[in-house]
């Protein structure tokens, strides 16, 4: 038996990086996994390389109305929903002082209005289901830098702060349905979207991780998987950090202590 044997789950920003190495894990576990995305020909070529479990569907996650469409399409191909994973990002790095509006209200908009939006779309779908042993589960991706301020952050570092706080507020009001709300914070994480830091800064946050390497996304899905599942169906309203150590302070000294 696979840890998500007759479960549906919703992956947004699934086309590709995290989301869609979530989406093949949990497809390994039983589920049936609906990838959503604005990377339309990179969605429909990840759900074609998955297989039939797979299904992909437009989604541009700031708006209400493709929420709601995206859901009911969900509900009306399998009849259910389990899993939400909030997986779509947004990353522009720039000082306050070079930052554009743009910038902002752009990350703004996926980071944090995106999942605000997904958990109040999935809310009346979660709410249809019989509350069993570990329930529904929403799976907010957020970042290390929603603990820690870097320059170049102010607008990213301040949504993933915003996700923090909008879990554990979604898990005091989804509990009475056994709909259970956490979030994960990855650190350096090897995907396209950080390729923009460039290798300098990618090189500095690296020796600074105390595990003294980047993560990989096979790193981040098999947290996404054990929220996602029975395994943690006492957990709600929790951060989960998934960053080598980097939160705990710099690097630095011996290695080892002989």
């Amino acid at each position: 038996m696979g840890q998500l044997d007759g479960r549906v789950a919703l992956i947004t920003g699934g086309a590709r990086g995290q989301g869609a190495v979530e989406a093949k894990l949990f497809i390994s576990e039983g589920a049936r996994v609906v990838i959503a995305d604005v990377r339309h020909d990179e969605g429909r070529a990840v759900a074609a390389e998955l297989g039939d479990a797979v299904t992909y569907l437009p989604l541009d996650v700031t708006k209400s109305t493709e929420w709601n469409a995206a859901i009911a399409a969900v509900m009306d191909k399998h009849g259910r929903l389990d899993v939400l994973v909030n997986n779509a990002g947004l990353y522009r790095p720039k000082l306050i002082e070079e930052s554009t509006e743009e910038d902002f209200l752009a990350m703004f908009s996926v980071n944090q209005f995106g999942v605000y939006l997904g958990m109040k779309a999935a809310l009346p779908a979660m709410r249809q289901n019989v509350p069993g042993k570990s329930g529904s589960s929403i799976i907010n991706i957020s970042s290390v830098a929603g603990f820690r301020g870097a320059p170049g952050s102010c607008a990213y570092a301040g949504t993933k702060f915003a996700v923090r706080g909008m879990t554990k507020v979604a898990a005091l009001e989804f509990a009475p349905w056994s709909i259970r709300v956490n979030s994960v914070h990855p650190g350096i994480i090897d995907t396209d979207m950080i390729s923009i830091m460039g290798d300098e800064r990618h090189d500095a946050i690296v020796a600074a991780t105390p595990l003294q390497r980047a993560g990989t996304s096979d790193d981040v899905a098999k947290l996404v998987l054990f929220l996602a599942s029975d395994a943690s169906s006492f957990i709600t309203g929790s951060e989960f950090v998934v960053d080598g150590g980097l939160n705990t302070g710099t690097a630095v000294g011996p290695r080892r202590i002989d």
